[in-house]
């Protein structure tokens, strides 16, 4: 292959096509350049550089393909760390949305009882006002009945200090004295 492109270059770069007079003669620039031109292709096959060319493009190849692979390997992985966060993300939202409806779950459920609370100690309220109205009341009556009681006994008093005589009383007291000794007794 080499040797047909280097024939190819030599009949390509033919001095017919470009200069006039003798064509192997030292004067003949084109005859120069085709010399060394051949010279320099010679050069470059005597030390393999095509050869030498090709293990470098063949290495920057072998480079290139564990690049791409490795870029694979990185773009899969991420691919993967990428589902991840979101899987990851989808169960964060469902466990926030489960969250946010026990939330409100609880803030009903608190809500019920607070009521309940209030309504329990509204009545317990009622009850304790009922129970101060009725004793007011019955301190009231208790009073009346104590004045009434201090009226009758005053006005009992007054009339029996009227109808009776001192040494009636005396001997009122007296009796009344003895009762309470023998009943306590």
């Amino acid at each position: 292959m080499i040797a047909r492109l280097t024939a190819a270059l030599v009949v390509a770069g033919s001095p017919a096509f470009a200069a006039t007079g003798p064509f192997f003669s030292l004067r003949n620039t084109d005859f120069i350049v085709l010399v060394a031109f051949l010279v320099f292709v010679g050069i470059l096959l005597y030390y393999r550089v095509p050869a030498l060319i090709g293990k470098l493009l063949d290495r920057r190849a072998e480079g290139i393909r564990a690049d791409l692979a490795e870029a694979r390997r990185l773009r899969d992985e991420a691919q993967e760390i990428y589902a991840g966060y979101e899987r990851r993300q989808r169960e964060v939202k469902g466990q926030a949305d489960e969250i946010v409806a026990n939330a409100k779950r609880e803030a009903l459920a608190q809500a019920e009882k607070a009521k309940a609370d209030l309504e329990q100690s509204i009545k317990r309220r009622l009850k304790a006002a009922e129970d101060q109205i009725a004793s007011a009341e019955a301190d009231a009556i208790r009073a009346v009945r104590n004045r009434a009681v201090q009226v009758a006994v005053a006005a009992a008093t007054d009339v029996l200090m009227r109808q009776t005589s001192e040494s009636d009383r005396r001997a009122g007291i007296d009796r009344a004295i003895d009762d309470v000794a023998r009943h306590l007794n």
